[in-house]
C-alpha cells in the first residue's frame, strides 16, 4: 500500500525552539515511519521579512538543518531540502497568482497579524503572497498532510482552496492537503505571553546548554499573586506549571497540591522544571554533536534531499503545464 506524504519545515530566521516541538516537530518524527516526509526549508519566505540581510542564510539554513537532525529527524526517512533551489516551487507559486486576488491575501489573518507584529503598513509583493507561496510549497510533491502549529492553520485552509480553484479551472492533478496540529498547540512563553518566539526572547531553544536552559527557566514567570513562600499558589496561571504539565505530566497533580499548599516554593518547582527539561534536550544534544564535528555531512544530507525534492516537483509540473495547456513542445524544456 502506497505511503501517504508530508510537507512541512520552517523559515531558516533562528534556531527552533521548544514551541516548534511540541506544535510540530514532534509529530514529523512519529510520523516519519508511517509517511513519506519532505521536509522545507524555506529560505525563500525567510527573505519576506529579511530581505535585506541575505549574507544571514547560509547560516541559519544549516542551523535549522542541525535542529531537524538533532529532534531526530532521519535524513534516510524524511527529505531535508532547500527552498530556493527548487525552481518548480517558484513557478508553481507564479501560476497560482495568476488567479489569487489581492483582496483575499489581505484579509488572511495570518498576514494581518504579522504585518501588525511587523509593523508594515505598506507590504511589499513577496509579504503579502506568502500564502502562496507556502500553497506551492505544500502542493508541488502532492502533500496529503501538513503538520504544523495552531497558527499555521490559516495558511493550510487557504492552499486547500487554491488547489480545488486550480483542479476546477484546469484538471484535477493536484491534492488536497490537510492540517495535523500538534497536541498541545501552542507553549507558552517564559515571559508569560500566549506564544514561545525568537522575536520576543522568551524561548529555549533546541540548541541552549543545560546551564542556558537553568538559567532561563529561573528567570520564568510564575504566580504573580504568590509574593512570598508561604503563601498559596494557583497552578492554572503559573507558567512554570503549564510547562511541567507538557514534559513532567506524571507529576502535575502531586504538584498542584504541593503548589496550592505552599509545600514547594517557585524557587524548587522551577529546578525541577529545568531538570526535567534538559534531560529531554540531552539526546538532542549528543545527535547534534555529531553534525557538529562533521558539517559537510549536513550539506551533503541537504544536497542529497533537495535533488530528491527536485525529482518529485517535476513531475508534478509535467502535469501541471499539461493541465494549463503549456506544454507547447512536449518534455524538450523540462
Amino acid at each position: 500500500m502506497k505511503k501517504g506524504r508530508i510537507l512541512t519545515g520552517d523559515r531558516p530566521t533562528g534556531p527552533l525552539h521548544l514551541g516548534h516541538y511540541v506544535g510540530s516537530l514532534k509529530n514529523r518524527v512519529e510520523l516519519q515511519d508511517d509517511y513519506e516526509s519532505f521536509i522545507i526549508i524555506a529560505d525563500v519566505q525567510a527573505l519576506t521579512t529579511n530581505f535585506e540581510h541575505p549574507e544571514q542564510l547560509p547560516q541559519a539554513v544549516r542551523q535549522v538543518a542541525m535542529d531537524y537532525l538533532a529532534v531526530g529527524l532521519d535524513p534516510e526517512k524524511s527529505t531535508i531540502f532547500v527552498q530556493s533551489m527548487i525552481k518548480e516551487i517558484a513557478e508553481l507559486t507564479i501560476f497560482y497568482s495568476m488567479f489569487i486576488t489581492v483582496n483575499v491575501l489581505r484579509h488572511n489573518p495570518t498576514i494581518k497579524t504579522e504585518a501588525k507584529q511587523y509593523g508594515y503598513q505598506d507590504m511589499t509583493y513577496g509579504f503579502l503572497g506568502y500564502p502562496v507561496s507556502q500553497a506551492a510549497d505544500i502542493t508541488f510533491c502532492k502533500a496529503d498532510l501538513v503538520p504544523v502549529g495552531a497558527d499555521q492553520v490559516p495558511h493550510i485552509e487557504f492552499a486547500r482552496k487554491i488547489v480545488r480553484r486550480f483542479n476546477e479551472l484546469y484538471k484535477p492533478v493536484l491534492v488536497e492537503p490537510k492540517a495535523l496540529v500538534g497536541e498541545v498547540g501552542r507553549l507558552v512563553g517564559l515571559d508569560g505571553s500566549a506564544k514561545m518566539s525568537k522575536s520576543l526572547g522568551n524561548a529555549i531553544y533546541l540548541s541552549d546548554s543545560a546551564e542556558a536552559v537553568r538559567k532561563k527557566i529561573s528567570m520564568a514567570v510564575t504566580d504573580p499573586a504568590r509574593m512570598l513562600r508561604t503563601d498559596p499558589g494557583h497552578p492554572s496561571v503559573c507558567t512554570v506549571f503549564a510547562y511541567h504539565k507538557v514534559f513532567n505530566p506524571e507529576v502535575v497533580a502531586d504538584l498542584t497540591k504541593e503548589c496550592k499548599s505552599a509545600s514547594i516554593g517557585c524557587v524548587d518547582c522551577k529546578k525541577l522544571l529545568a531538570q526535567v527539561i534538559n534531560n529531554f534536550l540531552e539526546p538532542m544534544r549528543e545527535r547534534r554533536a555529531k553534525y557538529q564535528a562533521n558539517p559537510k555531512l549536513v550539506d551533503d544530507i541537504l544536497i542529497a534531499g533537495t535533488e530528491r525534492a527536485r525529482e518529485e516537483g517535476q513531475k508534478t509540473m509535467s502535469q501541471v503545464r499539461e493541465a494549463m495547456c503549456l506544454d507547447y513542445f512536449g518534455k524538450q524544456f523540462e
